[in-house]
């Protein structure tokens, strides 16, 4: 699976690369509008999946421009989001005017004790000070509640979607759960994953992939260079070249419940 992230920056890890890490943590909220337009959403089933079926109370963290907030409400939750951009905060509300966007991170949620049946974070865990963050959302959910992350990520069994990654300049990730480990506020994390699929042009696509933090934060000549291989392949290429297609996706979902 490919995805936008880079991991958990450790002790070991460079000044240059936590700079790094910091800038693309940081970079989504100047595209927030692309980001909006251009992201897909995530499957209803893994939604179903993930909260409990009694839970009625649902924090959107890291909500960005309200993507994981469109499936919850579609399932009749009450969501609060939580976002620290304020470019993605004015985006969010463009889309959800009436739901409520709080400005906190995921390692100071600005929500009282006990208060919420489910905190989902959606291609947003990764950016996250795993410890502190999963002690902060315990705080906030109720016991028996559930913590969970959801990520969509190309389905690089696909061939094509494959060599496109690799032009796109995806990285390839170890298993989700590792990353996450134990904590012990929490039962241990389940994983999932679930078929989706975002539909495209070859143009969409590629404005698709311009909303990752690795190109929104590249050089512009690079930046520009990949955009330009990226569409060459996917107008030639007879998956790609016929004007709308879908592009094949794996959501996978981590998910554990509060002691």
């Amino acid at each position: 699976m490919f995805v936008d992230s880079i991991a958990r920056v450790s002790e070991a890890t460079s000044s240059a690369e936590r700079e790094l890490w910091n800038r693309r943590s940081r970079s989504f909220g100047g595209r927030a509008d692309a980001y909006a337009e251009h992201r897909p959403d995530y499957p209803l089933d893994a939604l179903r999946w993930t909260v409990p079926p009694q839970a009625a109370e649902v924090v959107d963290l890291a909500a960005g421009t309200g993507k994981l907030t469109g499936g919850l409400r579609a399932l009749g939750l009450h969501v609060t989001a939580v976002e620290p951009d304020p470019g993605m905060r004015a985006e969010f509300t463009r889309h959800h005017p009436d739901v409520a966007v709080l400005d906190g991170t995921a390692e100071r949620i600005p929500l009282p004790d006990a208060s919420a049946d489910a905190v989902l974070a959606g291609q947003a865990f990764h950016w996250f000070d795993i410890d502190a963050a999963l002690t902060e959302i315990a705080r906030v959910l109720r016991p028996g509640g559930v913590v969970a992350g959801l990520w969509n990520g190309n389905d690089d069994s696909v061939p094509w979607v494959a060599e496109m990654a690799r032009l796109a300049g995806f990285v390839r990730r170890a298993r989700w759960v590792a990353e996450l480990g134990e904590h012990p506020a929490f039962g241990p994390f389940e994983e999932k994953t679930f078929r989706h699929a975002h539909r495209r042009t070859p143009e969409s696509l590629v404005e698709t992939i311009s909303t990752h933090s690795h190109l929104i934060v590249a050089e512009a000549d690079e930046r520009t260079r990949t955009r330009e291989q990226l569409l060459e392949f996917l107008r030639t290429h007879p998956d790609t070249a016929g004007g709308e297609f879908d592009l094949p996706l794996v959501t996978t979902v981590l998910r554990a419940v509060r002691r």
